[in-house]
């Protein structure tokens, strides 16, 4: 008897699983799945960067490959646009497309740590690693979406200035019919990239706020920092605070001006402490529920420093205790199923981040509230 042939008898003997494993695992499922999904986008990519790019050197077997890199490899190569998204010079044009990245190197409403104006960079370089295809979600936005990075807003070394900046390149984008997303920069942007979509949405405007702190005072230092944007943004006649949703909040970086404002607004607001005892389906659902209250649209913000600060160490103000990644993916999910009219991701901050971990979870973010809305059929075309 040969040393393996006791081993694993119990199974081996087996005539069949118990369960047909076609059906009853999910990584078997999606592996069919994707016979589904076409790829002419794929194969258009690879004409475009051998014309462009000049065909490979003779001895190079694989002849997909072309001279100069105009396509998402390698990884390390290429000029950094969000997912090798197409880069869009003239502007005047996005209204071509159904999704516009927007770059918002924004950072001087900090109030500890600043660079947070270098996340635009970090997260574009960093989504290099992505492709446009995700096995769980069984969508490849590529097939399915026009997307194009815009680059970024000139930001003006003021507040006030950048936020007009700021508004007024959101404004275009989302008044063209492209969805906004905007990589931050801090969350000070939140007030004038709101600003922008409720100017240009006939009816209310709810958003759903992930973050470790509240962000509701009315100034910090004299000045409309990272932590006002929701005291004004709600000021604007169609984003009511009523309809104003924050999750993920807690720990010692709470001011009570803000609390105080959680009362005086009748703002909702969910810790993780109500995450843990209810789960994160019923929490997306209450969260659903207040910001959709009679709104015609709703705004996604997401901080980065929602997330476990073991997790996300590149940003500007970092608190243990907020969503594992696992969890704060499932909510975004479900939340970026029912639709949003536009999206922030912020405060990435790459002089603090370890191996580009924080830059890539942002980029993960982003990617997966793509793929729900895809996959729900709320963006883009479906397979």
């Amino acid at each position: 008897m040969g040393f393996f042939d006791n081993h694993g008898l119990s199974f081996r003997q087996k005539k069949a699983l118990e369960s047909d494993r076609s059906f009853d695992l999910l990584g078997i499922e999606k592996a069919a799945e994707e016979a589904k999904i076409p790829e002419i986008e794929g194969e258009k990519e690879i004409e475009r960067s051998l014309r462009y790019g000049l065909e490979a050197a003779p001895s190079i077997g694989d002849r997909t490959i072309s001279t100069f890199t105009r396509e998402p490899r390698p990884a390390y190569a290429g000029i950094p646009t969000f997912l090798r998204t197409p880069f869009l010079e003239d502007v005047r044009r996005v209204g071509e497309y159904d999704v516009a990245f927007i770059g918002v190197p924004f950072d001087i409403g900090t109030t500890y740590r600043a660079g947070a104006r270098f996340g635009p960079e970090a997260i574009r370089r960093i989504s290099k690693l992505y492709t446009s295809y995700s096995y769980e979600y069984q969508v490849d936005l590529k097939e399915s979406l026009k997307m194009c990075d815009v680059g970024d807003v000139f930001t003006i070394a003021n507040i006030e200035k950048s936020f007009d900046q700021i508004f007024k390149a959101v404004s275009h984008v989302f008044a063209q019919g492209t969805l906004p997303i905007m990589l931050g920069g801090d969350h000070a942007i939140g007030y004038p990239c709101l600003r922008a979509i409720a100017d240009n949405v006939d009816g209310k405007v709810g958003i759903i706020h992930m973050d470790r702190h509240l962000d509701l005072q009315e100034k910090d230092m004299d000045e409309r920092m990272h932590t006002t944007p929701w005291f004004h943004a709600t000021n604007i006649p169609n984003a009511p605070p009523e309809n104003l949703v924050q999750v993920g909040i807690g720990g010692w970086q709470v001011p009570r001006e803000a609390v105080k404002n959680v009362r005086k607004f009748n703002t909702t607001v969910i810790t993780m402490g109500d995450i843990e005892k209810h789960g994160i389906d019923h929490i997306a659902d209450i969260a659903l529920e207040k910001a959709w209250n009679g709104a015609n649209a709703v705004y996604l913000s997401v901080d980065i420093d929602s997330f476990d600060s073991g997790f996300v160490p590149g940003t500007g103000w970092p608190e243990p205790g907020g969503f594992l990644p696992r969890e704060g993916i499932q909510f975004i999910n479900r939340v970026a199923s029912e639709g949003i009219c536009g999206m922030e991701l912020v405060e990435v901050s790459p002089p603090y981040d370890v191996s580009d971990q924080t830059a890539l979870l942002g980029t993960r973010v982003i990617s997966d509230v793509l793929a729900a809305m895809v996959k729900a059929g709320k963006l883009g075309k479906q397979f």
